[in-house]
């Protein structure tokens, strides 16, 4: 079974492509034209251990939000691609993070039913010229299009920078652990029988 997808979106303000192995190794080509962005995703994708290519341009000469969001978007439609009904995966994951000073905790759960609860105070706050408060939509475009619910939360920190890699790294253990095939699970991991 391979759990692979790729998939595209273009409107008139961004054009994004993404293709994503969930049982990759880390391999990760990222151009979003972001900086930080790809940063964010090499870290996801490393520690997710899910191959990711992403080609992305879009209208950053206005602001990042279009294809901050948009990236989202088609990552969190990959992920649910790529897992199909989602039989025989562990389905929860969680992890708690510690980057320096900030500590992150991450919960999900690939359930279907999607939510986000993002509880961070530096949202509000700047890395070099990319807004923290865009991860918030970021993640929101993921779990609506991935299906999950969702929920990050800062314990503490003071480094806007430590903040969101621990948010980043945390996100994505907790998925590694929630698509990860579960030996004794020979269904759907739900009471309903489907997701």
């Amino acid at each position: 079974m391979t759990r692979t997808a790729t998939l595209t979106r273009t409107t008139r303000e961004t054009d994004i492509a993404v293709t994503l192995n969930l049982d990759g190794s880390g391999v990760c080509r990222v151009a979003t034209g972001i900086g930080f962005l790809d940063h964010m995703l090499e870290l996801f994708s490393r520690h997710a251990l899910i191959d990711l290519e992403i080609k992305a341009s879009g209208d950053i000469d206005v602001d990042y939000h279009h294809t901050v969001e948009d990236v989202g978007l088609v990552i969190g439609s990959c992920i649910n691609t790529a897992l199909g009904d989602r039989r025989g995966i562990r389905r929860y994951g969680f992890f708690q993070l510690p980057m320096d000073e900030a500590l992150c905790d991450v919960a999900l759960d690939l359930g279907g039913r999607p939510f986000l609860v993002f509880a961070s105070a530096m949202k509000h706050m700047q890395v070099r010229d990319f807004e923290v408060k865009l991860l918030e939509e970021f993640f929101r475009a993921l779990t609506v299009e991935g299906r999950m619910n969702l929920h990050l939360r800062q314990v503490y920190g003071d480094e806007a920078h430590h903040v969101c890699e621990a948010m980043f790294k945390g996100f994505a253990r907790a998925l590694r652990m929630a698509v990860e095939l579960d030996s004794r699970e020979t269904g759907i991991p739900s009471s309903k029988g489907t997701i």
